[in-house]
């Protein structure tokens, strides 16, 4: 099968080739999915996980990419709850070979079955941003209707997502972002928005939670805002700050059926947007990934048509 593989931690993305690979197999409880669409964060090339296995040894090369959208072609043993023609999207393990490939195997209790009436490409840009979104706020976070939260970024992939299930929820949102991000935070349901190169972000007022995803010193400057009991919730690794009388929460996504189910029920009907702002077959994923342009939404690879 083709592959996309990364076998220099320091070339970083420019490392990326595409080559030919031997397809996978379904272990114990296990299920082999052909892949239509997959995403992919940059910043996994930064995780160790990308380069080790769980025991830290080498696993290079390794194909980046862990959410997805396919078909199930085959199960594992003791595999439940799939069939084999089966639509279905996830995450893969983070420590596993990835999805920026023809094909690849997956826990069958990662995935979630894709309804008929979403497109592999959309349903490949929900998991990472739709789930992290999803237990920031609701599992971690624990917003209740009304409370005032602060979204950093909240243009970006995961932001997007984060404001229109905070606003759902009838939250009072606060978006943060560049001048140009305004109008796309405001329009996915933000009731303010706040220019960081040019705003004062202290003018918004106390918060019940702040939902963090951009690291450095405007994690200080968010926790001081943040109301008794209430939560800064952080995407970027362990946060150096805490609030004087809150908590402070910091969590890698996990993947989660019935999660994933809510979120593209959500899409089905109307009530979430995805954000995807680039589509490329994966003979151009190099390039495509490598851009150096600034894309508005998640670039999807497009692995077969």
């Amino acid at each position: 099968m083709k592959a996309i593989v990364v076998t220099d931690q320091a070339a970083g993305m420019a490392g990326m080739q595409l080559v030919e690979r031997p397809e996978p197999q379904a272990a114990i409880n296990d299920v082999v999915v052909q892949v239509h669409a997959a995403g992919f964060v940059k910043t996994e090339l930064e995780w160790d996980p990308t380069w080790n296995d769980r025991l830290g040894r080498d696993r290079t090369p390794s194909i980046p990419g862990h959410e997805f959208a396919g078909v199930v072609t085959s199960l594992g043993y003791g595999t439940t709850g799939l069939s084999v023609g089966q639509r279905v999207f996830g995450l893969t393990d983070w420590t596993r070979d990835g999805t920026l490939a023809e094909y690849a195997a997956v826990e069958a209790r990662n995935l979630a079955p894709l309804p008929g009436d979403v497109d592999f490409t959309v349903g490949a840009s929900l998991p990472i941003s739709g789930l992290t979104a999803w237990q920031g706020l609701f599992v971690h976070g624990r917003l209740q209707p009304g409370q005032r939260v602060l979204v950093h970024g909240a243009a970006g992939a995961v932001g997007l997502m984060v404001t229109q299930l905070a606003r759902e929820f009838g939250a009072y949102v606060i978006g943060t972002g560049r001048a140009a991000d305004r109008q796309k935070a405001l329009d996915a349901g933000a009731n303010e928005f706040v220019d960081l190169e040019n705003d004062v972000l202290e003018d918004v007022g106390a918060v019940d939670l702040v939902f963090y995803s951009i690291g450095g010193e405007m994690g200080k400057r968010s926790a001081r805002l943040i109301r008794a009991g209430g939560t800064l919730v952080s995407i970027v690794g362990p946060s150096e700050v805490r609030p004087t009388d809150g908590l402070a929460i910091d969590f890698v996504v996990e993947s989660d059926r019935a999660q994933l189910g809510e979120i593209v029920q959500r899409v089905r009907d109307g009530r979430l947007q995805p954000s995807i702002g680039a589509v490329a077959p994966l003979d151009d994923a190099v390039a495509a990934l490598n851009s150096t342009r600034r894309i508005h939404g998640k670039t999807i690879i497009q692995i077969r048509r």
